[in-house]
């Protein structure tokens, strides 16, 4: 950002450029956009170290500031996690190309034929936290999926998100397209994020990845639509019929895999049926782990290791080692406390039951369902859809995790052969 523009002049600069740069990337071919990824690929490989002291800026900076262990674990960039990021460039480019795809092509009486084509969004502006991998992940996403986009990472992240930022940018000369089909906002002024998401003119969504607060602040204040969940309060259901066995291990790991992701389960719901045996071998496989189980009445009295459950507990995304316990009566009343206290993130049941999977299945209104299988499959490279750019809970356009396919609409199309209309 030249220090001779304002916040708000800088952005209409980033829209104007961004907004041009839509119209060479929705054209690409499939082979143009999976050279670009293979050359960022390459440049950024070549970088890995000036990436590596890059991150390490942001460590130093980080913990100056009092970043918690957890906010720096996100920060930081091994030769691991480089490895990965790579990988998942080179898988987006695997991936199937959307953008072109005509579907529902039909005759009509008058002789025409109907039907859709896939098309992208045109610029999609993206605002993330902490972790900068966000940044190669959502670039790589957009530019697959012809989309022009604008990213804006945290403060916390500006120095590793300028080197990865730079890769892109040559990565994408190098394959001779326009570097502005990706820019970076390089300024940490909060005004960019206020000036971002309102600037219909050159933004078509925004798609925030990042904590509550920030979310609610661009669902309140954006001027465009935006994609997002605000949380992911997930449940697990231990039916009457479950296969225990099954239970335990799908149980434990939708809470331990990872505390902090979105699609960890918060709350456990145990079927009163089978919670007197259950409870106290859950409580055992998951000593290890060292979480706090905060539980019902009903599970307290199986539990020797757990404290009371709060009303507030049953809405809270802990992030955290720390799960909610309830034992109910009945799969009525566990929908029935998931459609009080779910953020309609992910909910899992695990039964040998087909029908009450379906019922389940039905009735709970989440944008994923699981049966017999952890709530930590909720994920872009999970469904096969690649590096995803985000989780939507909204029930408009995209639902669940957000890949390519979502990244994208549908316009009708005609086709004839000089047909008018009698």
């Amino acid at each position: 950002m030249s220090e001779t523009l304002n916040v708000g002049d800088y952005m209409t600069q980033l829209g104007e450029r961004a907004r041009a740069a839509s119209r060479s990337a929705r054209v690409l071919t499939t082979n143009q956009k999976n050279h670009a990824l293979r050359s960022i690929a390459e440049v950024l490989a070549s970088r890995r170290d000036a990436l590596v002291a890059a991150n390490a800026d942001d460590l130093q900076a980080g913990r100056s500031r009092g970043l918690s262990e957890a906010m720096l674990d996100r920060l930081l960039l091994t030769h691991e996690r480089i490895d990965a990021m790579l990988e998942g460039l080179r898988q987006v480019a695997e991936l199937a190309d959307p953008v072109g795809e005509i579907t529902d092509l039909s005759y009509r009486p008058s002789g025409i034929q109907v039907g859709k084509m896939r098309v992208p969004l045109g610029v999609v502006g993206i605002i993330y936290e902490s972790r900068p991998n966000v940044t190669l992940e959502a670039a790589s996403l957009c530019l697959k999926s012809g989309n022009a986009t604008v990213l804006r990472g945290g403060s916390e992240a500006i120095y590793s998100n300028r080197c990865i930022a730079q890769c892109i940018t040559d990565g994408l000369a190098a394959a001779d397209l326009d570097p502005a089909i990706i820019q970076l906002v390089t300024t940490t002024d909060r005004e960019a994020v206020g000036a971002l998401i309102t600037m219909p003119d050159y933004i078509d969504v925004i798609i925030p990845r990042g904590g509550k607060t920030l979310i609610e602040r661009i669902t309140a204040e954006a001027r465009v639509p935006v994609i997002k969940h605000l949380d992911g309060i997930c449940h697990t259901y231990v039916d009457k019929f479950a296969d225990l066995n099954k239970a335990l291990a799908v149980s434990i790991n939708a809470k331990t895999q990872r505390f902090g992701t979105c699609n960890t389960t918060e709350t456990l719901l145990v079927h009163s049926d089978v919670a007197a045996e259950f409870l106290p071998r859950f409580e055992a496989e998951l000593a290890p782990f060292n979480v706090e189980i905060r539980a019902c009445e009903q599970a307290l009295a199986k539990l020797s290791n757990a404290v009371p459950a709060s009303e507030e507990d049953w809405g809270t995304e802990y992030l955290a080692p720390i799960l909610s316990v309830k034992v109910v009566e009945s799969l009525a009343a566990a929908i029935g406390h998931i459609e009080c206290y779910s953020s309609a993130h992910t909910e899992s049941i695990i039964t040998q039951d087909y029908s009450r999977a379906r019922r389940f299945m039905t009735e709970v209104d989440s944008s994923s369902i699981m049966v017999n299988a952890s709530t930590r499959f909720a994920d872009g490279f999970e469904y096969g859809l690649g590096a995803e750019i985000g989780i939507s809970t909204d029930k408009f356009h995209a639902r669940g995790p957000v890949g390519l396919e979502g990244l994208t609409s549908q316009k009708w199309i005609v086709l004839g052969d000089g047909h008018i209309r009698g």
